[in-house]
């Protein structure tokens, strides 16, 4: 039986984003950018700078540590067209970003192909670098998935790791609805400043705005943070085209979270504000109650589906307390300092969250399941928020301005 939550309507979460109203380009300044201040049905607009004095006293902050990786390789082949290899997930021989990106020699990756009919079964060749860094990579078809292609990349001189190759190789990969080349201020632009552990090809964005005066700014006001890590897929700009919502299909998003992070949760619980930074952030935390329910049922594989939520069997008195009590004990018993797990948790209008008790966000895409979120956790003020921004000149989406909901 489907959850009656597939039959919303896309349609009903639309709006209309005029194109100038789309940031191009990033502030000068990460903290300047303006911020969509949502308490209790009422709204204000701030300066993300102002950010520490408006969280609650109790807030805990969860920032997600992942790395954007350079994932577009541009190839030419000799007769001028122009290939290019989207890098999305390592394959072999490992899964692990970590361990993938230490590999030497050769690595296959599942990968999205630009142009893909002008590249036969031919190699492709790319000579990039200069003097003792200059390096060869090459790239070979090795099989055709239903939505992508596995690739096997090696290299010259073969000492050198596949995080060294990518990162001289590859360019930034900027959303493309800003419709335009990354420039050289992307590479630290289009990355969080705490960013730690390479492997997603978009940026959790909301995390942009922080500066470090910003994060000792809110040491000292006492608010405590923590981390976790969730990779983000390109499926993060894939727009809901069904009517409904029954028929798109969420993306694997590989998450990491620390034993110790879980021990934190755990004993701040009942007196924290848990307030996650980007929708990342607030997926990893949610997906932990229902990866507690399946390992409870007894499944082995560490993933939650995207409808789990909306029809999986809940015990009545199986709290979050319990499940990060479970989690906790799964790692323990398994001798393990961290969970590693991956989700397709879909959260839309109807959910009830767990964890989270707020969100630090940017503007989304109209029709985008980021926008579902949103709208989970502040129903139809959704509305109200975008027709205010749309009037007082925010900007949206990656490079634009921030949210702070606290409904």
């Amino acid at each position: 039986m489907k959850p009656p939550v597939t039959e919303i309507k896309i349609e009903d979460y639309n709006y209309h984003l005029p194109e100038e109203r789309v940031a191009k380009f990033p502030l000068e300044e990460r903290d300047q950018s303006k911020l969509l201040f949502l308490k209790q049905g009422n709204i204000e607009g701030r300066r993300f700078s102002e950010i520490p004095g408006l969280l609650p006293e109790n807030a805990l902050l969860v920032f997600n540590e992942t790395k954007v990786i350079r994932a577009r390789l541009l190839f030419q082949k000799e007769t001028g067209a122009r290939i290019e290899v989207f890098c999305l997930e390592p394959v072999e021989p490992s899964a692990d970003f970590q361990i993938a990106f230490q590999q030497n020699q050769t690595v296959i990756w599942k990968c999205l192909v630009g142009n893909a009919k002008r590249w036969k079964d031919e190699e492709l060749t790319m000579k990039t670098g200069e003097g003792e860094l200059r390096f060869m990579l090459k790239a070979k078809k090795v099989k055709k998935l239903s939505d992508a292609f596995l690739v096997r990349f090696s290299w010259e001189p073969e000492e050198m790791i596949f995080s060294d190759i990518i990162e001289k190789a590859g360019k930034v990969p900027l959303p493309p609805y800003l419709h335009r080349d990354a420039v050289e201020s992307d590479k630290q632009r289009y990355q969080t400043i705490y960013a730690r552990y390479d492997g997603s090809v978009a940026a959790p964005t909301a995390g942009l705005h922080f500066t470090k005066k910003q994060l000792t700014g809110i040491k000292n006001k006492g608010i405590e943070t923590d981390k976790v890590t969730l990779h983000v897929g390109a499926g993060t700009f894939k727009p809901v085209v069904s009517e409904t919502i029954e028929d798109h299909e969420m993306h694997n998003e590989k998450f990491v979270v620390a034993l110790k992070t879980l021990h934190h949760l755990h004993n701040r619980l009942d007196d924290a504000a848990i307030i996650p930074v980007g929708t990342t952030s607030m997926r990893t935390l949610e997906s932990l109650y229902w990866l507690a329910i399946r390992l409870r049922s007894g499944q082995k594989e560490l993933l939650v589906d995207q409808w789990d939520p909306y029809q999986l069997e809940v015990p009545k008195d199986f709290a979050m307390k319990d499940a990060l009590a479970a989690l906790i004990g799964f790692l323990e018993k398994n001798k393990l300092d961290q969970l590693h797990a991956e989700t397709r948790l879909m959260i839309v209008p109807g959910y009830s969250f767990k964890l989270a008790k707020g969100i630090i966000t940017n503007f989304h895409q109209p029709k985008s399941t980021l926008l579902l979120l949103v709208s989970a956790l502040i129903g139809d003020q959704w509305k109200k928020v975008y027709d205010f921004a749309l009037k007082n000149s925010f900007r949206f989406l990656s490079y634009g301005d921030s949210c702070l909901f606290l409904p």
